[in-house]
């Protein structure tokens, strides 16, 4: 979205009118521009068709091991709401068209465009394609299958020499031979426990022992058979690899096999089991006309699934269970390898403390010794990973060429690029500033890191080369928007799903150099769709009363040629840390629609980014620690203010509404600020922290047995007391997310309060994100009419 008002959209009411059919399109070649079919009529029934005319976004992109054919996930558009994404290929030329692939097409060109490990001399790369192994001639496009077994291969990666593929099957680590094809294992990992010899009993279980063996026969061949098995069991074990136990119901989460094929390192897992409670959600509509249950999901603060970390000496064995530096209680929660350096004396181990406040990044040696290059601190928590491609991708690192690794952090207060010595020296900034890079990745000669950054803005995202000894940047895109960028496999070429504001993601084709131009290949909306003037709503700061200025999107009724009714409604985006806020396509396209049509119904709407957001550096996500529904809701407070101030409109006529986290914030709006809001819809709402889950939860909480003030004062139940105006709930009963029982105790709580105007409008077959059309357009109609009947003229 631009900074500045748009004007593509000023040509009077008469354009808000376009009344027709939203068909779909008809038949024509893929990527070509859609048919004429008709005019897109701005109703709520129209725009909840969602992406049957906004069209579906390329996904998954790929290209083939020669750089020819650009693969990827897709529809054409105006598909049915019901079909999945279908494979698609596209040649890598400026005006080809989409082709459709065959599921024997995908069979047989599948290997040859997944991923995988690269060859030292970049030349090859190993890939597992439905659980067998293939090795991909880069440049040439061949493909060589290596394995076809009943048993699937996994994470194959290339040895030091490129003669070797190490891979994982039925959890344990295989050396395989390309120029033979002699397949050696490497590790021998057992459920445990570990079986135990035998001892001599004492005291009177002992005098009896021994009385049997001097009185028969008998029991002495026995003894004498169990000490032969023994010692030909030990032989066994000394002739070939020494087997390693796992606990009792611990499981093996990853094994990497060093490129050298003489360590491995173990990430195991522990479920909590029976320690935990999982929770149950009904279905009620179901095919046998009988109620069934979903086995859910466990609630913050219960058991949660624990695991170990060892390194493994090949072909001996040997095994040291790693500890995390520091405090000797402390545990990893969550924990893997990046990868391991080229000469394969030493993996990078990225993990983050149970308690998510650490996040350390560890060298690990050929011996098994743990250095830290870095452990990040927070007093709040540590970001560990983004929930879309517009956040960083903190769980990003690996090694250069020269040995050094490299990662993204978070300890400047923004996510930036950094390196080290293995041994944690050295340690340079390579990239600064009050903005993010969002994902990096080596060049193919290993000389440059391809970044995507929002440097510049943070309402964009945009692809840039830096040597990796970092300095000058040399920004590779340049159209205004959001690039999503896959590199060709020779680095010459990029793929780049790119969007604005008001046009939704397409395929295009570039060279890999500043400013070269794009060419679309996938045009993925409605011709209809496509005729609207949607517009590019502009981008406003909003003063907080904490003095910083919060980004938000605004919607005009000017801009769709309407005249103002005196109310506005404020959008509040869900997931917390999201970024919504910018210049491409947004991921709330029914929600862009329908900002739309309220604004074309004389609504000013706004989007606010709010405390808690992604993309505006460590101190803005971690702004809610401790209570949600403080600093973020106080944002929209101001944006009330502001709309007051600025716009003249009375506190009492501002709505506001959201789904997810956006309808926690509603509810805490009208429960606890009802003088800066008159309506609110909350959808698929978290009343009680408490009852959520616990990956999300905990770190911004901490535990509820711990910090209860946290949880009591975050949580909408607990002031439901304070509701003065109308407020429809809505809910799918199908939740496995934020359960349908997290409203019905909100309801239940109302009721017993005595509350008025309130509504639930519940529905049967949805989960957290609803999928039918029909789903969507009752919610949404109903959201209207309650601005409609309320803050429109001024009603409760």
């Amino acid at each position: 979205m631009s900074p500045t008002l748009s004007t593509a959209l000023r040509r009077g009411s008469a354009l808000v009118a376009l009344v027709g059919a939203a068909a779909s399109a008809g038949a024509q070649q893929p990527g070509s521009a859609p048919a004429d079919t008709g005019r897109f009529d701005l109703t709520i029934a129209s725009i909840m068709r969602g992406p049957e005319t906004y069209g579906r976004e390329p996904q998954q992109v790929r290209w083939s091991a020669d750089g020819r054919w650009i693969h990827f996930q897709w529809n054409e558009p105006g598909t049915d709401w019901r079909e999945p994404l279908r494979p698609y290929r596209v040649r890598a030329v400026a005006g080809a068209r989409p082709e459709r692939l065959s599921d024997a097409q995908l069979d047989t060109l599948g290997p040859g465009v997944a991923q995988g490990d690269l060859s030292a001399d970049r030349r090859r790369r190993v890939v597992a394609w439905q659980g067998d192994l293939y090795v991909a001639e880069l440049g040439r496009g061949t493909v060589r299958r290596l394995t076809q077994t009943v048993g699937a291969e996994s994470n194959p990666t290339f040895s030091r020499d490129g003669a070797r593929v190490f891979f994982l099957r039925d959890n344990n680590a295989f050396a395989l031979d390309l120029a033979t094809g002699f397949v050696r294992q490497l590790t021998d990992i057992r459920s445990g426990p570990a079986p135990k010899d035998s001892a001599a009993a004492a005291g009177q279980r002992g005098f009896l022992e021994r009385e049997q063996r001097a009185l028969l026969g008998t029991i002495r061949d026995e003894l004498r058979a169990d000490s032969i098995e023994k010692a030909e069991r030990k032989a066994r074990e000394a002739r070939g690899l020494a087997p390693i136990y796992l606990n009792a119901g611990e499981r093996v989460g990853s094994l990497s096999v060093s490129p050298a094929g003489d360590a491995a390192i173990l990430v195991t897992t522990v479920p909590a089991g029976n320690k935990a409670r999982r929770t149950i959600v009904p279905r009620y509509v179901t095919p046998t006309g009988f109620t069934e249950d979903i086995d859910g999901r466990t609630k913050v603060g219960d058991a949660q699934s624990t695991g170990r970390i060892a390194f493994l000496k090949l072909p001996a064995g040997s095994t040291t269970w790693l500890k995390m530096p520091g405090d000797s209680t402390a545990r990893a929660s969550f924990a893997f390898v990046p990868g391991w350096n080229d000469a394969g004396t030493a993996a990078l181990l990225w993990a983050a403390g149970e308690d998510r406040k650490t996040r350390w990044v560890l060298a690990i040696d050929g011996e098994g010794k743990a250095t830290p290059i870095e452990a990040l601190r927070d007093s709040a928590w540590v970001a560990i990973g983004g929930s879309g491609s517009n956040l960083p991708c903190f769980t990003c690192a690996g090694w250069l060429p020269d040995g050094r690794a490299w990662w993204i952090s978070e300890a400047s207060g923004f996510a930036h690029l950094y390196t080290a010595k293995a041994d944690g020296s050295d340690r340079r900034q390579l990239t600064s500033g009050r903005w993010e890079v969002l994902d990096a990745d080596l060049s193919v000669d290993g000389r440059s890191f391809w970044l995507r950054t929002s440097e510049g803005s943070p309402f964009e995202m945009h692809l840039y080369r830096m040597p990796v000894t970092g300095g000058a940047r040399e920004r590779i895109t340049t159209r205004p928007g959001g690039h999503l960028t896959t590199l060709s496999p020779d680095g010459t070429q990029v793929a780049d799903v790119y969007s604005d504001a008001n046009r939704p993601p397409e395929l295009f084709l570039m060279a890999a150099k500043p400013g070269a131009p794009m060419a679309q290949l996938t045009t993925s909306p409605t011709a209809a769709w496509s005729r609207f003037p949607w517009i590019k709503p502009a981008i406003v700061e909003i003063p907080a009363s904490d003095g910083v200025r919060v980004p938000a999107r605004i919607y005009r009724p000017s801009d769709l040629g309407a005249p103002p009714n005196g109310a506005a409604v404020i959008f509040v985006h869900g997931a917390g840390y999201l970024h919504n806020v910018h210049n491409y396509w947004s991921t709330y396209a029914r929600e862009y629609g329908f900002n739309h049509f309220l604004a074309s119904k004389g609504y000013v709407v706004l989007d606010v980014d709010y405390r808690g957001s992604g993309g505006y550096g460590r101190d803005w996500r971690t702004a809610v620690y401790r209570w949600m529904g403080g600093r973020d809701l106080q944002d929209h407070v101001d944006a009330s203010r502001w709309l007051q101030k600025e716009l003249g409109i009375d506190p009492e006529r501002v709505g506001i509404y959201g789904g997810s986290y956006g309808g926690f914030m509603t509810l805490m709006a009208l429960f606890t600020e009802p003088k800066h809001f008159g309506a609110g819809a909350a959808l698929r709402s978290v009343t009680d922290w408490a009852h959520y889950n616990h990956g999300y939860t905990s770190s911004i909480l901490n535990l509820p047995q711990d910090d209860s003030v946290a949880y009591r004062r975050s949580s909408p139940i607990y002031f439901a007391e304070g509701l003065e105006d109308p407020l429809l709930m809505a809910h799918g009963m199908v939740d496995v997310n934020v359960h349908f029982q997290d409203i019905v105790r909100l309801t239940q709580r109302l009721i017993e309060l005595g509350k008025t105007d309130w509504w639930l409008a519940p529905y049967p077959v949805e989960d957290h994100g609803f999928v039918r059309p029909d789903s969507w357009t009752d919610e949404y109609r109903r959201i209207f009419e309650l601005f409609e009947g309320t803050i429109r003229n001024g009603k409760k």
